[in-house]
């Protein structure tokens, strides 16, 4: 009983350097999708207001790779690695199932669970995996999907950093709590992102570059709540709570007897006499 109740190992074993290069992407990752908010062009800057978004969609992907190769440097073996294209196939294979019907997405729970066995290193990676596979499957390549990777990396990365004590039921409440948060996170960044763009400067919901952050932030409030709090967000929120309910339990279960069956911890040997 004992051995059961043991949390499962990490599949990708964070160094100092490594988690100070995770925070640090977090941060600038956040800053990214801000960046309207923080806009205060000055005077005469107007033509050039509206090219800070074009600078992170070449950033962002740069960003994401650093942070993967810095975790990949000791902190992902062969196992690891195999685990994470398995769980990245099966997320890509259910991402479809919706096609975000109403906010019908069932590519987000199994990332939530995922990041809470397996660790905040391996959930990162894999919302980045994930994103990327699934979009290619559904010719959803475009200058979102490195927004909406990262978006999803902070899922997982936020799952990995969950309190770990929690059990049974207490875990399931934990877990539907995150997993209602996460959809309204992950809709939040991505209204943050596409604003700009889609509302404009010419409506009473549009960004207006230099205006006073009361104002824009009221604006945004307003049409993310219209366009996708009341939408699509609760759809997916639904969604991820329903799924983590019925099938939690049973997936935490496999994923937690994967990781011991796995033996991430367990030092590699070699029996010099094969040699």
């Amino acid at each position: 009983m004992t051995g059961f109740l043991s949390p499962p190992p990490r599949v990708v074993r964070l160094t100092l350097r490594s988690a100070l290069v995770l925070g640090l992407a977090a941060l600038l990752g956040l800053a990214m999708f801000c960046w309207p908010l923080l806009a205060h062009p000055r005077p005469g800057g107007a033509a050039h207001a509206m090219d800070a978004p074009f600078v992170f969609m070449a950033t962002l992907p740069v960003l994401i790779l650093v942070v993967l190769a810095e975790l990949s440097r000791g902190g992902i073996d062969a196992k690891a690695l195999a685990l994470l294209g398995v769980l990245s196939a099966v997320n890509a294979g259910l991402r479809p199932l919706g096609a975000g019907t109403g906010g019908i997405e069932l590519v987000f729970f199994l990332l939530v669970l995922a990041g809470r066995v397996f660790g905040p290193g391996f959930g990162f990676v894999l919302g980045s995996t994930s994103l990327f596979t699934s979009a290619l499957l559904t010719a959803g390549v475009g200058p979102w999907l490195p927004f909406q990777m990262l978006a999803s990396s902070l899922i997982g990365l936020g799952a990995g950093l969950l309190p770990r004590k929690p059990r049974g039921k207490a875990e399931i409440a934990l877990l539907v709590a995150y997993g209602v948060f996460a959809a309204y996170f992950f809709g939040l960044l991505m209204s943050l992102w596409s604003w700009p763009f889609l509302a404009g400067d010419s409506t009473q919901l549009g960004f207006v570059p230099g205006a006073p952050l009361p104002d824009n932030l009221h604006r945004f409030a307003v049409y993310t709540v219209l366009t996708s709090t009341l939408g699509w967000d609760t759809g997916r929120a639904v969604t991820n709570a329903v799924a983590i309910v019925l099938l939690g339990p049973a997936v935490l279960a496999v994923l937690r007897r994967a990781a011991r069956r796995a033996a991430f911890d367990a030092p590699v040997t070699f029996d010099q006499s094969q040699l």
